[in-house]
Order: C-alpha cells, then sequence, then structure tokens
C-alpha cells in the first residue's frame, strides 16, 4: 500500500528574516491554461510547459540561496475541472517525476510533498514516495510540491491527529498545531508569489502564510522565469518586515 511519508523531525525558529534573500519561496503555478488558449492551443499542452518551468525555477532559486521552494501543482479543487483535464495533469506530473528525480538528487535538492496521496494513481504515489526516500539527505534546497493538496484540508487532518492522540485541549499551542501540519518541520514562507494576475492565495498554505510577503505578477506561470523570480526576491528585499511590531521608523520617533 502506497502511505503517506513520515514529516521531518527537525526545528526552525520563527523569527524574522534577516537577510534580503528569502529563507521560504513560495508559488502558487497559475495560468497554464490561459497560456495555453493565448496560442490556440490544448490547455493541456499549457500544463507541459508549466512542468518544465519548474526545473528552471528551482534552479534559479538554488542560484540565489534560496533554502525553501514550494511549488503548488495541483489544489484538492483541481480534481472539479474536467476529468481529461485532471488525467492529462496527473500524468504531465507523474513523467515529471519520473524524468526530473535524478537531476534533481545530482543537484543537491531534496524533495518533499505535502498534501494526500489518496485518490492518485499506484504509479504516481510510489514515484513521489521513491524521489523522496532518494533525496531525503540532500541538503542545498528543499523542493516542496503541494500535490493534492488545500490549506483548510491540511488543518483538518491537523486537528484529527490530534484528537486521535488524545491530546489535552489545554496544552494545544500554536507549536503543536505546527507539529500536526504537513510541512512540519519547515520554515514558514516569507515571501508566497502568484502568477497570472490573480490577487488571492486561493486555500494555499492558510497556517503559514500569516507573516508572508504576498507578490502578484501578470506574468503566467510558463512565462515565469528567472528574471521574474529575481525580481520579486528584490522586491521582498525592499519590504521591511515588522511580525505585528511597529516599524523601525516608527521606533525611533518615539524614542525621540
Amino acid at each position: 500500500m502506497c502511505s503517506e511519508p513520515s514529516g521531518d523531525s527537525g526545528e526552525y525558529a520563527s523569527s524574522p528574516q534577516t537577510t534580503r534573500i528569502p529563507r521560504h519561496v513560495a508559488i502558487i503555478m497559475d495560468g497554464n491554461g490561459r497560456w495555453a488558449a493565448r496560442r490556440g492551443l490544448p490547455r493541456v499542452e499549457g500544463h507541459e510547459h508549466g512542468t518544465d518551468n519548474i526545473r528552471r525555477i528551482t534552479f534559479a532559486a538554488g542560484e540565489l540561496g534560496i533554502e525553501y521552494l514550494t511549488l503548488w501543482a495541483f489544489s484538492t479543487e483541481n480534481w472539479r475541472r474536467p476529468a481529461d483535464e485532471v488525467d492529462g495533469i496527473l500524468r504531465i506530473l507523474g513523467e515529471a517525476i519520473e524524468r526530473e528525480t535524478d537531476e534533481l538528487n545530482r543537484q543537491g535538492a531534496r524533495l518533499r510533498h505535502i498534501g494526500s496521496l489518496e485518490g492518485l494513481s499506484p504509479g504516481l504515489c510510489n514515484s513521489v514516495l521513491d524521489a523522496i526516500e532518494l533525496t531525503r539527505h540532500n541538503t542545498r534546497l528543499t523542493l516542496t510540491l503541494a500535490f493534492n493538496y488545500g490549506g483548510r484540508q491540511e488543518i483538518v487532518h491537523a486537528i484529527k491527529g490530534m484528537l486521535a492522540d488524545g491530546l489535552d485541549p489545554e496544552t494545544v499551542t500554536e507549536e503543536t498545531v505546527d507539529r500536526y501540519l504537513y510541512t512540519q518541520g519547515m520554515p514558514d514562507p516569507d515571501l508566497i508569489i502568484r502568477t497570472s494576475g490573480e490577487y488571492r492565495t486561493s486555500n494555499f498554505l492558510l497556517w503559514q502564510s500569516v507573516y508572508s510577503e504576498l507578490y502578484f505578477t501578470p506574468v503566467l506561470w510558463p512565462d515565469f522565469g528567472a528574471d521574474e523570480l529575481r525580481e520579486a526576491v528584490a522586491d521582498y528585499g525592499r519590504r521591511e518586515r515588522r511580525f505585528g511590531a511597529i516599524s523601525a521608523e516608527a521606533a525611533a520617533l518615539i524614542v525621540e
């Protein structure tokens, strides 16, 4: 039986980012269908080009010094799409995992999965688990595929886990919840990017994104390259992250 992989046992401090490069970047890869439609192509070809783009963005992220890259490849809501499109997306993702895993391993990338493996074919499920196992000791970059993933689903999954373990409600803290999420052991995303011009996060990393910087671009995902990623990171670097505190400028005025 294809079962979920165990989570990472590592712990990360939730202190503010101190460098100009975000430690964790998450991307909502949107616009594949529109990219294909504008070229008079079937939607599935847009997904093929979008999947091919994962390689160059992963490489660019590693070059920038980003430690964690999370890509939303398939949402729980995507099952509502026409069956032929869903089948095409799953086939393309399966082929990409088979094709790219060895190169990811050579580049020192570690592959993780967040979401549910239920409902996937045994072949695709096993490909995901094999890729995770092969790359589990790599440290250059952690590439997480949010696959059959939804933020609300993740929180429900965490609640069920806490109930199954019989936790005393009085002992549940934010740190407790973190340990039951799919992303356990990972730092929260510093920067969330959404391509294609949509201005919403659409059920993505609901718990983890509470202090994430958001970056929206009209560029469709298949066209979102290294230059666009660098611009998003540069924009992030110009922002002041306060984590609920006041700005440095305001603090200086108070002192004065």
